[in-house]
């Protein structure tokens, strides 16, 4: 588990130089891959080609799912690393410092290694099934918020929400309400990072690929906290669904999540 992290590790920071190099150099390297603000730039591109040489020098035989290249190798392996090269792409593209690389390990079908890395503010986030989770080497434990209206959370919106009335903003409004506040970062390995170190005190979303959670939930896991469905039954990663806490919380959480009445239109 140690060197399956420290192989991690040496990606995400490769891959995070790439992303400096390339801060406010786009130019007209931004495309749009099919719906209106699903962004991807040369940036994305170059950041994960360093991820996956990296990955396919020390371990051919594993199977990979990379949000640009998509399904590489033999999916049935029971090693599957998920790769985000840039999670945070929008806001990448626009300057806006919050965007973060963010590579998981899952055997067979568990997440078992995570590393996130902000180049950004240089903090690199670490954890591997029994190893703990560290933020810059140094161990991190989730928040001891256990009252939703003393709590911090934070939430996203998928790119489909123009489309759907499960858009999230509905659970969006009702959770304001209840808390000190609902922060929409646009990175959800941040996310998730940020409840694993006790910033933020849960965070759902609708909509996630498995390549946004899988480092982060083992983050927050190793940290004392708590991830599921919304209803909280056992996460199934593909659902594109998520609930992460501090453990604290995380019943009344789920509660008023799926309480929550659907917009039924949306103008």
């Amino acid at each position: 588990m140690q060197i399956f992290l420290d192989i991690a590790t040496e990606a995400a920071l490769s891959a995070g130089v790439v992303l400096q190099n390339y801060l406010g150099k786009l130019e007209d390297t931004i495309t749009e891959k099919g719906r209106p603000g699903d962004l991807v730039t040369a940036a994305d591109k170059a950041s994960e080609q360093v991820i996956l040489e990296l990955l396919r020098r020390h371990f051919p035989q594993h199977s990979i799912l990379a949000e640009e290249s998509g399904k590489l190798g033999n999916q049935d392996h029971d090693f599957l690393w998920a790769i985000d090269p840039l999670d945070g792409t929008t806001n990448y593209a626009h300057q806006y410092p919050c965007f973060a690389v963010s590579i998981g390990l899952l055997i067979q079908g568990i997440p078992k290694v995570g590393v996130i890395y902000d180049p950004f503010r240089d903090e690199l986030f670490r954890a591997g099934a029994g190893l703990g989770a560290t933020r810059n080497r140094r161990l991190i434990h989730v928040s001891q918020t256990a009252e939703l209206n003393k709590s911090l959370l934070s939430s996203g919106f998928a790119y489909d929400r123009r489309e759907t009335a499960d858009n999230n903003y509905a659970e969006f409004c009702h959770l304001t309400h209840l808390t000190q506040g609902v922060r929409r970062g646009g990175a959800a390995a941040l996310d998730l990072a940020y409840v694993a170190c006790g910033r933020l005190d849960g965070y759902w979303e609708r909509g996630i690929a498995p390549w946004d959670v899988v480092a982060g939930i083992i983050l927050v896991q190793e940290a004392g906290g708590k991830v599921t469905a919304y209803d909280g039954s056992p996460i199934k990663i593909e659902s594109g669904r998520i609930l992460a806490t501090n453990g604290h919380l995380h019943d009344s959480l789920s509660q008023e999540l799926i309480k929550v009445p659907r917009l039924s239109s949306w103008t």
